[in-house]
């Protein structure tokens, strides 16, 4: 099935002109960016080029963040090789909430610990809060070991659908959100705050809506410094709605897209329509024709923010292909990630050509840029240019699973 309701969206809201959405979908937050305000970020940051995050020992976002299994070493050595290897200045790291009810003091200690490292590294992390994709029911303790051969076997939503479709259990979840942004919303090392992951993925549709609505008013209250945004993601009929309020609520566009050079391009001609600065949060899958050789020079042409999904293959497993069987040997052809547990590149071609643009987009930005919104805190290192069934745009759904579109 071919997809293309992202042109309609877009349409309907040129149509509509600066401030307005299609008819009868809410208006923007009030204390949304302007187009302008936007802009003037976005011409102060570097090319952003960086990978989605978690450190290889662990297996998902709880492991990652709680106390006994939070891996500073680890974090701190793996964002030096994406700096170091690859010229990354940005990550994009997803937390979770539970950690942060089980300990809030505890929790925001230790992501001070890690935004203090990617700072060290020069990389400027974007923040994701919620998720509605993989596993329903996270628990805190222990987590699953990784099952053999498996994509992203231990992964976890955050908070789980139960919560998602509760409105009484939000409370804590407001807490969260307000807590987070306002110890960290003025900390120039935070590069922007990605709200709510591939928000109706796993059949929630618009089941999500209200909680995506409510997410962006509290972070609204709040009024962080950083840009908000919560990223496109699966583009046909049924997901017309959010898609409408995303456009709507993000201060800068964001989307995931796991095809061609081609239809990406495509794509971000569109999205540029809109009028504001333009950023991929999740890419690269290579068996679908999302390759670093054949789309990384058009994030670079087009000077659209990028992030593909792995860093180093580790405990989530996402070499493995979307509905890879258990006891899959590792395939010869990697899924995502781009290192080794060792720190030694899985392609030596594509290091190189991440090595390439990004020097060339520090070259480049050395021409002066307008004074935007704010500056950076320090220097950076200035660089060039995820998933779940497909996160491909305007591709057919795959064979398994069809609900689940696009996930890491």
């Amino acid at each position: 099935m071919k997809t293309t309701l992202i042109g309609s969206v877009l349409a309907a809201l040129l149509l509509l002109g600066p401030g307005t959405t299609p008819a009868g979908q809410p208006k923007a937050d009030a204390g949304r960016w302007t187009a302008k305000r936007a802009k003037a970020w976005y011409a102060q940051q570097p090319w952003l080029v960086g990978c989605n995050f978690i450190p290889s020992t662990a297996v998902n976002q709880l492991e990652m963040w709680q106390a006994d299994t939070f891996d500073p070493v680890t974090i701190d050595r793996e964002l030096k090789w994406a700096a170091e290897q690859f010229g990354f200045n940005t990550v994009r790291v997803f937390l979770h909430d539970l950690a942060w009810d089980a300990d809030p003091k505890g929790f925001k200690e230790r992501l001070e610990k890690f935004l203090a490292s990617a700072d060290r590294h020069q990389i400027r992390p974007m923040v994701v809060f919620f998720d509605d994709v993989w596993n329903p029911e996270p628990k805190l303790g222990k987590q699953p070991a990784p099952r053999p051969g498996v994509h992203n076997s231990g992964w976890m939503r955050s908070p789980g659908p139960k919560a998602v479709n509760d409105p009484a259990a939000w409370g804590r979840l407001e807490k969260y959100v307000t807590d987070v942004l306002t110890t960290f919303g003025k900390d120039r090392r935070v590069l922007a705050w990605d709200l709510y992951n591939e928000p109706g993925n796993e059949k929630q549709i618009n089941r999500s809506l209200p909680l995506l609505k409510q997410t962006f008013a509290w972070a609204r209250k709040v009024n962080p410094e950083q840009p908000l945004t919560v990223g496109l993601w699966r583009y046909d009929k049924a997901f017309q709605q959010l898609n409408d309020y995303q456009l709507a609520a993000s201060d800068v566009t964001s989307f995931h897209h796991y095809g061609n050079a081609k239809d990406l391009a495509r794509l971000i001609g569109e999205l540029k329509q809109h009028g504001r600065p333009v950023i991929c949060t999740e890419w690269m899958a290579r068996t679908r024709d999302s390759t670093v050789a054949a789309n990384l020079p058009v994030f670079f042409k087009e000077r659209v923010g990028c992030y593909n999904w792995g860093l180093v293959s580790g405990k989530t497993q996402t070499i493995y292909p979307w509905g890879s069987k258990p006891g899959s040997p590792e395939p010869k052809v990697w899924f995502h990630d781009l290192l080794r547990p060792d720190g030694t590149v899985y392609s030596e071609e594509e290091a190189k050509l991440f090595r390439k643009y990004t020097a060339a987009a520090r070259e480049k930005d050395k021409t002066p840029r307008p004074v935007g919104a704010f500056s950076p805190r320090t220097p950076l290192l200035l660089s060039p240019t995820r998933g779940e069934g497909e996160r491909q745009t305007r591709h057919p759904l795959p064979d398994f699973e069809s609900d689940r579109v696009c996930r890491p």
